[in-house]
């Protein structure tokens, strides 16, 4: 059968993308794990934001001068050469295989409001794990087919969010957020880097257009502007959201909760407030894991295209989908979800997302640097390039800020993985040598 033409996404589709792998990867559960810093934490969401905003200037510049499928990992490759290639898509990929995990958590935290018997942490995980499938096999039908179904998710899935957001104003209770405000006895300092890290999370995603560059329609103006449109949304809801919340329910319940929004929204209008809000959280989310399973399999296809990774992470469908790359994918997240079973989702949560945000602080400081080498080859004016270093230092303070704020024993493992990816290189390099003279005998020559 004759392969079918591969449709691309349009900006609307892009922007799409960019506000469905940011706000679904964080907005659901997060207001959760920031409960356990406190109602302080809306200090850490204003450095965060402006941190965020520096690294979304750094991929919207890139996107403008050098739209690049692989994001990340193709900076590197370009810019800093090989090992920094492999190290960056080893990490980027690692972090967000773990990262989607926590997206299927938090659909079957929504959908236990329907389903009580999903709070058993074996329920739930068979719950997360028939998710993972189905939306891996969705990946499989194309890239236009995840943009319809990220478009239609966002609309769907943010409106009514937005409304507890704009309207949880009126239920907002002062005491309730002075009360919660910082129940740790934290320092100043010391709950906004934590709040910092716990909010990289959030701002996962703010790459996605430039990963996805190769699936976009006119990658040089749609990659920029999705960019720049996706981070602006995205981060209003975070803060509003966020902050209401830590005045609708008081902060014991809110550290524990499994479904945040629909607690909210109970508070609010009472128990269909909860099923409506609910069902926009899993439509939302849903969205967001279509959404970050396609960037998961682009990243890797770009590696592998560039034999930085095993070959079969290439192949292709009819659709011009990875899809071996897909079901490698879907094992290893089903796995993890196992590995990572918690007596609760809000805590099976937070022990994901905090392994992913610290494995993805590299990749974003490569992606600065590759910017930095980048731009000395660009007839950019002197200030234009000088901004663009100030906004890569802003950037890249952030991300140091981020593995700061995680556990002495979360960052020891995240160096080990680090310290792993060296000799994991080597034996790339030594396959790519090898491979030749392997292949060779199988050569047949007609007589």
């Amino acid at each position: 059968m004759a392969a079918q033409p591969v449709k691309k996404m349009g900006l609307l589709a892009a922007s799409s993308l960019v506000v469905a792998n940011m706000v679904g990867t964080g907005l659901f559960l997060l207001p959760s794990s920031m409960a356990g810093v406190g109602s302080i934490s809306l200090l850490g969401w204003i450095a965060a934001a402006i941190g965020a905003s520096a690294l979304g200037l750094v991929f919207a510049h890139l996107g403008m001068v050098e739209p690049q499928a692989g994001g990340p990992y193709a900076y590197a490759r370009d810019h800093l050469g090989p090992f920094a290639a492999f190290q960056t898509n080893f990490l980027y990929w690692g972090a967000n295989v773990i990262g989607n995990v926590a997206i299927a958590v938090s659909v079957t935290g929504y959908l236990a409001v329907f389903f009580p018997v999903l709070k058993s942490p074996w329920f739930a995980n068979a719950s997360t794990a028939g998710i993972i499938w189905l939306f891996i096999w969705l990946n499989t039908r194309g890239a236009n087919v995840v943009g319809h179904f990220t478009t239609i998710s966002t609309m769907a899935g943010i409106l009514p969010i937005a409304f507890v957001g704009l309207l949880g104003w009126f239920w907002f209770r002062a005491d309730v957020f002075q009360a919660g405000w910082n129940p740790g006895g934290l320092s100043t300092f010391d709950a906004i880097d934590r709040s910092v890290s716990i909010a990289l999370w959030a701002f996962l995603g703010v790459e996605s257009a430039a990963v996805s560059a190769g699936v976009i329609e006119n990658p040089k103006r749609n990659v920029p502007l999705a960019t720049v449109i996706g981070l602006v949304v995205s981060t209003v809801i975070y803060i509003a959201c966020c902050t209401v919340m830590m005045g609708l329910l008081p902060n014991d319940a809110l550290r524990v909760s499994g479904a945040p929004f629909a607690d909210a929204a109970r508070v609010m209008l009472g128990n269909w407030a909860a099923i409506v809000i609910s069902l926009a959280a899993i439509l939302k989310a849903a969205g967001a894991l279509v959404g970050w399973i396609l960037i998961v399999a682009q990243s890797a296809q770009a590696a592998a295209q560039d034999g930085m990774f095993a070959t079969t992470f290439a192949v292709t469908n009819r659709y011009g989908m990875p899809t071996r790359n897909l079901v490698i994918t879907g094992v290893l997240m089903s796995l993890l979800l196992v590995l990572t079973t918690s007596p609760d989702i809000a805590t099976q949560f937070a022990t994901i997302t905090n392994a992913t945000v610290v494995l993805m602080a590299l990749p974003y400081i490569y992606s600065v640097v590759a910017m930095w080498r980048l731009n000395r080859t660009l007839g950019l004016t002197s200030a234009r390039r000088n901004f663009l270093v100030v906004v890569g230092l802003l950037a890249c303070a952030y991300c140091v800020g981020v593995v700061l704020g995680q556990s002495a024993e979360l960052n020891r493992k995240a160096l080990v993985v680090l310290l792993v990816s060296t000799p994991l290189f080597a034996l790339v390099k030594m396959q790519a040598v090898l491979k030749p003279r392997i292949r060779q005998p199988r050569v047949r020559h007609d007589a």
